[in-house]
């Protein structure tokens, strides 16, 4: 599954061809990927809508449209999301495209079907549970070590399991999860509240450098994770 790298890595390459765009026409050629609201509205209300930005958050891809809904996409395992020209053959498991206005497509492609798209205001795609609550980023400057070190130590579960658990820290999977406790020099089945500030400011600062030397080398290896 793509974490947050190369999710990040995807949304970068994207963003600069995205951001003023028109969806003039979108297809949906396996509408159940569409997870909120139901297909028909999903389609309807994209067409015409201006693409104003493109970001993340956790391992998820925001398309901010006009009237400030979101174009959410979750790659699930093996999901895709492309820029192509139209002449571009279509390839297997396309399960939407996005007509742009520049005569590009954005496609969607999803073998295994563990994706999905939602389309909402954000309050709306939160209150309604379609898009959980999701914790801070870690990448972010202002998630210091003593806020990493307050989220950890109440916690009886084991580290790795707190570093997956979305809602605690938002964006990391197994991948750098356990990059960042070999770093730190933790074991990933020791319980999180046992930590004492000194290992949390070591985890924070693993993880912090394994996530941006990620980003810094777009994502990992596998190269499922496209953004064009």
């Amino acid at each position: 599954m793509p974490e947050l790298p190369e999710v990040e890595t995807i949304v970068a390459d994207l963003r600069p061809h995205l951001v003023g765009r028109t969806i003039v026409r979108c297809e949906l050629n396996f509408p159940t990927i569409v997870r909120h609201p139901e297909p028909e509205e999903f389609v309807d209300a994209v067409v015409g809508m201006r693409i104003d930005s493109v970001g993340r958050r956790g391992k998820y891809i925001l398309i901010g449209l006009t009237n400030d809904l979101l174009l959410v996409v979750h790659l699930g395992m093996t999901g895709q999301l492309r820029l192509v020209d139209p002449v571009a053959p279509l390839a297997n498991h396309t399960h939407a495209v996005f007509f742009l206005d520049d005569g590009r497509q954005l496609r969607y492609r999803d073998p295994r079907r563990f994706g999905r798209l939602l389309l909402g205001t954000e309050q709306a795609l939160l209150s309604s549970k379609k898009m959980p609550r999701l914790g801070p980023e870690p990448i972010d400057p202002e998630f210091a070590p003593d806020e990493l070190y307050r989220r950890l130590r109440t916690r009886r579960a084991a580290i790795k399991a707190v570093l997956l658990d979305q809602g605690a820290i938002a964006g990391v999977g197994n991948i750098y999860a356990d990059e960042s406790l070999h770093k730190a020099r933790l074991r990933p089945d020791r319980i999180a509240g046992s930590l004492s500030k000194k290992s949390a400011r070591r985890l924070h600062e693993s993880l912090r450098e394994s996530l941006t030397l990620a980003i810094a080398n777009r994502g990992s290896s596998v190269d499922t994770y496209r953004g064009r």
